[in-house]
């Protein structure tokens, strides 16, 4: 993990172009919405990207040493799927089963898997790879971060405006094939898009265990 850590880097050249078109081809075939699909680590071609050498190595990067992939969803955004995401921070995390340990919750259900928000020592074991299968420029709906924000832990949903007002937040536009890592915990939010290319992001999570103590394990979604 980087000393002066800002909670986010991108890699710009991970895959090849060749590489997101074979992705392309196989999410085509998903059952999926408008807007992308959820639970994709059941699927072999997202299994096998998720566990690339390239990409375990810039999650342990963030993580400093073990990275497990254990969720994997496909955000799909362009004119016709297109929605503006506020500043938040990503704290759910999918268990295999529910417990009454302090700090977690509230839980839901989601296709069959079972959530629960997490206390930021848990998220502080997670880090995101947003892999990109078309470019993110200032049109298409990038996704904007607020560096630092990380170190905050976990935030009130109404209290998230107020701790980011005078911090500045960046804009991250990302060429084709290329990887944003992040915490979870980093406040991020997206524009809508505003032009007619895909924005086709294939979000992977990883962690430093699936086993994360006391009882808790994270399940494959």
């Amino acid at each position: 993990m980087q000393t002066d850590d800002p909670g986010y880097w991108i890699v710009p050249s991970v895959l090849s172009g060749d590489e997101c078109d074979a992705l392309i081809r196989a999410i085509g075939g998903f059952t999926r919405s408008r807007a992308g699909a959820r639970h994709l680590m059941r699927f072999t071609e997202i299994a096998g990207v998720a566990k690339d050498d390239r990409l375990i190595q810039i999650a342990a990067g963030r993580l400093g040493g073990t990275a497990i992939p254990f969720r994997a969803t496909l955000f799909d955004k362009s004119l016709a799927a297109n929605w503006l995401v506020p500043w938040h921070q990503d704290t759910a995390l999918p268990l295999v089963a529910r417990h009454r340990l302090s700090g977690w919750g509230p839980w839901a259900v989601k296709d069959g898997i079972l959530y629960a928000h997490a206390p930021a020592w848990a998220l502080q074991r997670v880090a995101a790879l947003r892999l990109h299968l078309d470019e993110s420029g200032e049109e298409n709906g990038p996704l904007r971060v607020v560096p630092y924000s990380h170190r905050f832990g976990v935030l009130a949903d109404n209290d998230v405006e107020e701790r980011i007002r005078p911090l500045q937040p960046m804009t991250c536009p990302v060429p084709r094939g290329g990887v944003l890592a992040m915490s979870p915990l980093l406040v991020h939010a997206s524009s809508k898009a505003l032009d007619n290319r895909s924005r086709r992001v294939l979000h992977i999570e990883y962690a430093d265990s699936l086993d994360l103590g006391g009882g808790i394990c994270l399940a494959l979604a």
